[in-house]
């Protein structure tokens, strides 16, 4: 294990957390609010201080680096992330409990969006706003991020594939253009882009400058902080309808704009992944739409909740305009289907993937024509092309992994004595990075009621949710960190 690469990457990183801090520090300034000064202020210091210490013991690192430090490296660098981010909460007195403060920001930071806050609104503005903006951060990932704005890296090592396939969600990270570190850059420009085209459609729905920002911020990093107690509520049916377009928009695999920048409109719409997802969507809205009929005034203030929690529990973005969990069962059991399926790969939205999902039922669709002709050979395709067997491999892989650690963070939970329902779509949320569950955590409640264990584990949750499981697992492997 190469610690030296991994403390100098992660050095970088605590570094551009505290630039990321600067913003909510300017708006504590403008305010002048002390409090929030003072805690984003010591949090930069604590940053920085971290950053240039690593960097000083980790001089010198050579720069081999192989998968296992991609994973490693990951894993360790959201966890450090975390627990930084954290103390301008604890410090400003905003969060005063650390382990609240840090279920609070890791939550923005995976864009879960699930909250142990009571009272929302009394927060300052300052810690709104971080809040928020963890969720843009932590949407597309900080250390895309980070290699998108490295000149070289480390070239010849590994170091940005690694670290690429290691952070980004999906079943495989591919190249929109042959060098990867490129591909970083494409991807953030195209993330902004649509941030910025969608803070503009809000205030164009009369939302100021600030609401605007952080209502994009959480539908961009499909995450789900509102600034009010009601989320989104409270605004105008014409900010709702944003806001459900956008998801909607931040749930399509980005190599999707890409190709239409490239005028490759066909190839787009022939995307097998993205055609199962617009047609899951489109079925949910119709099936919820005839479900709640006579249960709001008129049809279509009943295709406007409908189509918005589809896409914000699809998305995993967490936003709602409604309590979702007064819906009759059918629609509720819909949404918590929805909850499992999750957006497309390569998006900034969470849960299991529709691709995912997909080489799995073709996967099982092929396994089952064999055991009727064991001779035949035949492969799954995805867009005409052939997947390769180690794909189906790590995918088989994932879902046993996935199964497992709901089970056993459902029992654990459990250990609360709160209801089955309350459990399950609590873990279920936190694992897919959804936000709001059922009954005790639906979307007129939150996590305070849970214990200090259970927001551990539902914390450890979040991390191998956003992380595609795999660098928490490996991180917990006594084989990672052995000498070879």
């Amino acid at each position: 294990m190469n610690y030296k690469i991994m403390g100098k990457f992660i050095s970088r990183l605590l570094m551009v957390e505290a630039v990321f801090m600067l913003p909510p520090l300017l708006i504590g300034l403008v305010d002048r609010d002390t409090r929030a000064v003072c805690g984003f202020g010591i949090g930069i210091a604590v940053a920085a201080v971290v950053s240039l210490l690593l960097l000083f013991l980790c001089r010198g690192a050579e720069k081999r680096f192989y998968a296992r430090e991609g994973f490693a490296c990951v894993g360790l660098s959201w966890i450090v992330m975390s627990l930084v981010g954290c103390l301008p909460f604890v410090i400003s007195g905003d969060i005063p409990n650390f382990l609240n403060a840090l279920f609070e920001i890791v939550s923005g930071f995976t864009t879960t969006g699930a909250s142990i806050l009571n009272d929302v609104e009394a927060l300052s503005r300052a810690a709104l706003f971080w809040r928020s903006f963890s969720h843009w951060i932590g949407g597309m990932g900080v250390l895309v991020f980070l290699l998108a704005l490295s000149p070289n890296g480390e070239r010849g090592s590994g170091f940005t594939m690694h670290l690429l396939r290691a952070e980004s969600p999906g079943p495989n990270v591919g190249k929109l253009v042959p060098k990867m570190r490129t591909t970083a850059r494409i991807l953030y420009l195209i993330y902004l882009a649509l941030t910025v085209i969608n803070i503009v459609f809000l205030l164009f729905g009369g939302m100021s400058v600030f609401e605007s920002v952080c209502t994009a911020f959480g539908t961009a990093g499909t995450g789900g902080f509102g600034l009010k107690n009601d989320s989104i509520a409270g605004y105008s049916p014409y900010i709702q309808n944003v806001c459900t377009v956008f998801m909607l928009l931040f749930g399509v695999n980005f190599s999707c704009y890409y190709m239409l920048l490239l005028k490759h409109v066909r190839e787009v719409f022939r995307d097998e992944e993205l055609r199962m997802y617009l047609a899951i969507v489109l079925g949910s809205i119709v099936l919820i739409t005839l479900n709640l009929r006579g249960f709001y005034d008129t049809v279509g203030e009943t295709l406007r909740h409908a189509a918005f929690q589809v896409a914000s529990i699809i998305t995993t973005t967490g936003y709602a305009t409604t309590d979702f969990d007064l819906w009759p069962g059918f629609s509720k059991s819909i949404l918590f289907v929805l909850m499992f399926m999750g957006a497309c790969a390569g998006s900034t939205g969470g849960g299991l993937k529709v691709g995912r999902a997909m080489l799995l039922i073709k996967g099982l669709s092929r396994n089952m024509r064999r055991m009727l002709n064991p001779r035949r050979v035949e492969a799954v395709r995805m867009n005409g092309t052939p997947v390769g067997e180690n794909v189906l491999a790590n995918t088989d892989t994932y879902l046993i992994a996935y199964g497992l650690i709901l089970i056993v963070s459902f029992l654990c939970v459990s250990l609360d004595g709160l209801s089955v329902t309350t459990n399950m779509s609590a873990v279920v949320s936190c694992f897919n990075n959804i936000g709001p569950g059922l009954e005790l955590v639906g979307p007129t409640c939150n996590y305070s009621v849970y214990s200090g264990f259970s927001k551990i584990v539902l914390i450890l949750d979040m991390l191998a949710g956003r992380l595609e499981i795999f660098p928490m697992l490996i991180l917990a492997s006594r084989s990672t960190w052995r000498h070879r």
